[in-house]
C-alpha cells in the first residue's frame, strides 16, 4: 500500500482545512516547496497536492509554486482543485505532473472525464469523490449532490477511470480516524484502485487500511495530511508501517 503526503495550497502556503471549509483553515508552512522536499527526504516517491484556491475559483491560482515542486523535487505529483477542462489537464501534464485528479467535472461533466481517459490515458487520470453522509459533494466541498458515491465510482468505471480518491469530508482535517467501512465498501462494489482519503490520525489507521489491502480489497494507498503536520507520526513511520 502506498502513502501520499499532501500539500493543499492556499494563497501559496501550505495550509490544513477542516471539513473542507475554506474559512477554517491553518497555515503550516509559508514555503510548499520546503515540505515536499522534507517528504522527498523522509522516502517518499509520491506527493499528493491541492489547489484549494482552484478548487474554489474553478480555475488555477497556484500553478507557481505546483511548477517549482514538479521541477525541484524527484516525486511523482498529483494534483486536483478546479481542473475542468482538458486544455487544463494538458498544462497540468505539461508541467510535469504525474497525474491530474477531476473532481467537480465528473459530476457536472462525465463526458470530459471520458475525453480526457481516451486521450491522456488511464494511468493519467484520477477521480476525486469527496462525500457527506454518502452524497457527492462538489465545488471544493460548498455543494452537496444527489449523486451517491458508488454510483459516481461506477460512472466513472464505464468511461475508463482506473483509480478514485474517496475523501470522507466529515473525516477531513479532524484526526478521528478515516471511514474505513465506505472506503471498503467503495473498493469491492467498483472494483476500482481507491486512494482513501481524510482523518489518517495513527499509524494504527494506516495499519487497518494495510490489513484490507491485503486482504485483496483494492485499496492502493492512503492520502495523508494533519497527521503529518500535526506531529502524530513521521512519514518516515508511516512508510515502514505500510511496507514501502
Amino acid at each position: 500500500m502506498l502513502v501520499f503526503p499532501a500539500i493543499d495550497l492556499k494563497e501559496g502556503k501550505a495550509v490544513r482545512l477542516l471539513q473542507g471549509r475554506m474559512e477554517d483553515f491553518t497555515v503550516y508552512a509559508e514555503n510548499p516547496l520546503e515540505v515536499a522536499q522534507r517528504f522527498f527526504l523522509e522516502g517518499s516517491k509520491y506527493l499528493h497536492m491541492v489547489d484549494l484556491d482552484g478548487a474554489f475559483a474553478g480555475k488555477p491560482v497556484n500553478d507557481g509554486v505546483i511548477r517549482k515542486v514538479v521541477e525541484t523535487v524527484d516525486l511523482k505529483v498529483q494534483v486536483g482543485g478546479g481542473i475542468r477542462s482538458l486544455e487544463r489537464i494538458e498544462e497540468l501534464l505539461n508541467l510535469g505532473v504525474a497525474r491530474v485528479i477531476l473532481g467537480t467535472v465528473a459530476v457536472r461533466d462525465p463526458q470530459l472525464v471520458a475525453d480526457a481517459v481516451r486521450r491522456f490515458g488511464g494511468d493519467k487520470i484520477i477521480v476525486g469523490i469527496d462525500a457527506k453522509n454518502g452524497q457527492v459533494a462538489v465545488q471544493g466541498w460548498a455543494e452537496t449532490t444527489e449523486m451517491t458515491a458508488t454510483d459516481l465510482a461506477l460512472k466513472m468505471k464505464e468511461v475508463g477511470v482506473r483509480r478514485i480518491i474517496f475523501t470522507d469530508i466529515s473525516r477531513d482535517g479532524m484526526l478521528q480516524g478515516p471511514n474505513i467501512e465506505s472506503t471498503v465498501q467503495l473498493a469491492q462494489v467498483s472494483q476500482l484502485q481507491i486512494i482513501a482519503s481524510g482523518g489518517v490520525s495513527s499509524l494504527e489507521d494506516l495499519q487497518k487500511l494495510q490489513a484490507q489491502a491485503a486482504s485483496e480489497v483494492t485499496i492502493e494507498g492512503a492520502i495523508v495530511g494533519k497527521a503529518l503536520y500535526s506531529g502524530a507520526f513521521t512519514l518516515a513511520e508511516a512508510l515502514k508501517t505500510v511496507g514501502n
